[in-house]
């Protein structure tokens, strides 16, 4: 059994090595946007900023708009329509500090964990990467560089987006159905919308990107010989994610509130 749980805890660590590798090389490569032959990485940078975030806008903004609406309704319902100071401090906790990173990241991994993984499984067992390497394109510049750092830009857009629309779904909720007014709404968010909770939500939204794309990129790299193992990457590129993302975010949570 403790031989068990050893192999068990080297393999983690080696997988987050890996994961961990991928992200230096990530941002090692980046200076190659500035440098000559740079279009084409810089088009797969902006065709995964726009797959992962801009094609994701519409299911974020439906969500996080019933969201709003949805918490406002029951701390207004449950505390009454003078609790501005309580509505406020609990719709920055659960949206702007947890819910808006969290399950954007979790949209993101369903969307395009997936698909990163599968392309680049496809891409590999496919001679493609082969043929870049043998033409003296490395694959962390061409392949992993843009991906990484497309995605995270693409999950910090869009936990932005969706905080924003929160907010203001809660106010519709607040205003049509209560009639409250901005001034008042205003009052229980401001106060408590700091540039500490601003900022754990930056980090948290780009730091999801990263492990995202890292995951799925090593994933989809890691397959040998068989198309049978394309969606067994995808899958276990999901799970993986799923998994780094929820263990990041206790830790990053925990250390603020300590």
């Amino acid at each position: 059994m403790l031989a068990a749980a050893g192999r068990t805890a080297t393999q983690i660590l080696l997988f987050l090595g890996e994961i961990s590798l991928l992200v230096v090389q990530a941002f090692r490569e980046s200076p190659g946007f500035f440098r000559r032959g740079f279009r084409p990485v810089f088009r797969v940078y902006l065709k995964q900023v726009y797959f992962t975030g801009v094609e994701a806008l519409g299911i974020i903004v439906s969500l996080f708009l019933l969201i709003g609406i949805l918490i406002i309704t029951q701390i207004i319902s449950f505390a009454g329509v003078g609790s501005a100071p309580l509505t406020g401090k609990v719709l920055v906790w659960i949206v702007v500090r947890e819910l808006g990173p969290l399950l954007t990241a979790v949209i993101v991994i369903a969307r395009s964990g997936t698909a990163i993984a599968t392309e680049l499984a496809t891409m590999k067992l496919g001679g493609e990467i082969d043929v870049l390497e043998s033409l003296g394109i490395p694959a962390a510049r061409y392949l992993i560089m843009p991906r990484i750092l497309g995605v995270a830009t693409a999950v910090g857009i869009l936990t932005l987006y969706a905080e924003v629309v929160s907010v203001a779904g809660g106010f519709l909720a607040a205003s049509l159905a209560w009639g409250i007014p901005l001034e008042q709404y205003n009052q229980g968010i401001v106060p408590f919308l700091t540039l500490r909770e601003i900022g754990v939500s930056v980090f948290k939204s780009l730091t999801f990107g990263l492990i995202i794309a890292a995951v799925c990129c090593r994933q989809g790299l890691s397959v040998e010989g068989s198309l049978t193992q394309i969606p067994q990457a995808a899958t276990k590129g999901v799970m993986r994610s799923l998994l780094l993302v929820f263990l990041h975010d206790a830790v990053v949570t925990a250390t603020v509130l300590s």
